[in-house]
């Protein structure tokens, strides 16, 4: 606590501004956002490498905050004030830092396949800056947002050659998309059938919950959605820059709207609200790894189209 009390004086209006949008990059709609680019434009085989990392990360992650059960910091001394802002997104308990795994695990990754300095001296700051932010703002200690650091890195480095091996070898990627769904499904049954003691926050134990059957839905989504695309689909990452970036914009329109449109329906009609948040998820993914690639050609086409134009004129 007593460094967190010390970046508590040097807090201004300006830095707190900084970092709240720092921070940012360490949420879920950034993780999911980046990854979807990445498997859309860049590589399909990186982004599923992104995908896993923060998967695997983030049950690790949530796993570790249940057993562990530390509270946040102005629960731990009362005398402590976090910056105004920052609370809303600390959910859950506070051992390790969720946004820390995220973005170290996400930025890291792009780090090691990188190809441009420059981008990887970006991911790198980043893979600082993100974690800084979270004890800036007194939501997390350095104890939380360095062992987060520790296991995203630790993922980083060993996710990345089962993959190079997957590239070669078909069958790996299989058992090992079984494996992380398999990973999944074993702390939902964890959440669900352990029996934590009595004195356990209700709000921190409900976003285990939700994270729980949040992350074995998008785990068998992307086991479903895995064959069908590298067997029917098989769309294309290239495209000029136009296309490029109409493509991410449309699709993350999409991929956002569908997270929030199919909230409703899907809580109305199953029994439970944790079911209805794993078929959520997977349709999620089936929609951005399956469904919304069988569009590309349509941009492929209006490229085609754009070039002879210009050609002509």
């Amino acid at each position: 606590m007593g460094f967190l009390y010390l970046l508590e004086g040097i807090r201004c209006p300006f830095l707190d501004f900084i970092f709240l949008i720092v921070t940012a990059l360490g949420e879920e709609i950034a993780f999911l956002a980046i990854s979807v680019i990445i498997f859309w434009c860049v590589s399909k085989a990186e982004g599923y490498y992104i995908l896993s990392v923060g998967f695997i990360g983030t049950t690790v992650n949530q796993f570790l905050k249940l057993i562990f059960r530390i509270p946040r910091p102005w629960v731990l001394d009362s005398a402590f004030t976090p910056v105004e802002g920052s609370i809303e997104e600390a959910t859950g308990y506070s051992f390790p830092s969720g946004h820390t795994q995220s973005s170290v695990g996400t930025f890291g990754g792009i780090a090691v396949f990188a190809k441009k300095n420059w981008l990887r001296i970006v991911c790198i700051v980043i893979c600082v800056l993100v974690p800084f932010s979270r004890m800036y703002l007194g939501v997390h200690t350095p104890l939380d947002v360095g062992v987060s650091v520790l296991i995203a890195l630790f993922l980083i480095f060993a996710v990345r050659p089962i993959f190079k091996l997957g590239e070669k070898k078909e069958f790996v990627m299989y058992i090992f998309l079984g494996f992380m769904a398999l990973v999944s499904f074993g702390y939902l049954l964890f959440v669900e059938l352990y029996s934590f003691p009595a004195d356990i926050d209700a709000h921190n134990y409900e976003s285990g919950l939700k994270n729980a059957y949040t992350l074995f839905g998008a785990l068998i989504g992307m086991l479903i959605s895995y064959p069908i695309e590298k067997r029917f689909v098989r769309f294309e990452v290239t495209g000029k820059w136009y296309t490029q970036i109409l493509k991410c914009v449309i699709g993350l329109v999409l991929v956002v709207g569908l997270k929030e449109l199919l909230k409703l329906p899907l809580e109305a009609f199953l029994p439970a609200d944790t079911v209805a948040r794993a078929i959520r998820y997977a349709l999620i993914v089936v929609f951005a790894v399956v469904v919304y690639p069988l569009s590309f050609k349509l941009f492929k086409k209006l490229e085609n189209k754009i070039e002879a134009k210009r050609i002509r004129e």
